[in-house]
């Protein structure tokens, strides 16, 4: 019992240390742009510069690229889950031949790295006249080999016999996987959910390969243009900065107890 108080305050100051560079981060987007960079440590400013908000939507296309971010965490979250669960419902559920060789060349391409896709995924997309448009992004993620492993493994602790039972009262395997495997499943969902939502708010490197128009560009492409060479406007990047982040981390609060439960379930470590 004596060591829980130091347990207790050692968790604290990690979870200080943790958050101080968010704190800093708001801080900076609050301060005037004359108190940036200051002789002196300062933790709060001398007064909270609002106008560095209104500067950062008059000067870029903030709000499309928030908008932009939005629809494809979103739209590529909700694709890339019902993919993922059809497919790990398959090989979770059905017995086929050349199930298991195909489950195991399915996760060999893991080692697959994502630069090598990039190329024949452009030329794919050009094909199609897809350059710039928010489904080029959405499309190529639509399903995720990592996320087919996931819902193979917390479909498969889905009981058969509740299976076996419905087919004998005349229900069919849709009926069977959106009424029965899909509930139970559910604190594994918000785990694949939440991961999906959060690779495609964060990711960075496709969409830089197929979006070019300023109007087109996501928070994170819209982060790496306020970075200039020789000036930047930190209060502008920190504002930015906090609004990519703040959904993401009012979704991880919400879903949390979910998350928790379906890390637990699936055993990731």
């Amino acid at each position: 019992m004596r060591t829980k108080p130091i347990l207790i305050a050692g968790l604290t100051a990690a979870s200080l240390l943790a958050l101080f560079p968010i704190f800093w981060m708001v801080v900076t987007a609050l301060r005037p742009p004359g108190e940036v960079f200051s002789r002196t440590l300062q933790l709060w400013p001398s007064h909270i510069a609002w106008s560095n908000l209104a500067r950062t939507w008059s000067t870029f296309p903030v709000g499309r690229w928030l908008l932009n971010s939005t629809i494809i965490a979103v739209l590529g979250g909700v694709l890339t889950v019902f993919l993922d669960l059809l497919a790990g419902y398959a090989f979770a559920k059905f017995v086929f031949r050349g199930r298991d060789i195909l489950f195991a060349i399915f996760l060999g391409t893991l080692m697959l790295p994502t630069q090598v896709l990039l190329v024949p995924q452009f030329l794919t997309i050009a094909a199609v006249h897809g350059v710039n448009t928010l489904w080029a992004v959405i499309v190529p993620r639509a399903a995720e080999t990592y996320g087919v492993f996931l819902a193979r493994q917390f479909m498969a602790n889905v009981p058969d016999e509740l299976l076996d039972a419905a087919r004998l009262d005349g229900a069919t395997e849709w009926s069977i996987f959106w009424r029965i495997a899909v509930p139970l499943s559910k604190s594994g969902i918000a785990v694949l959910a939440l991961l999906s939502v959060l690779g495609n708010w964060n990711d960075f490197g496709w969409p830089l390969v197929v979006l070019q128009d300023i109007n087109a560009l996501t928070l994170p492409l819209g982060l790496s243009l306020l970075q200039g060479e020789h000036v930047t406007d930190w209060p502008v990047l920190m504002t930015i900065a906090v609004l990519s982040i703040l959904p993401i981390a009012v979704l991880f609060v919400l879903l949390q107890r979910y998350f928790i439960q379906g890390v637990a379930r699936t055993g990731i470590k």
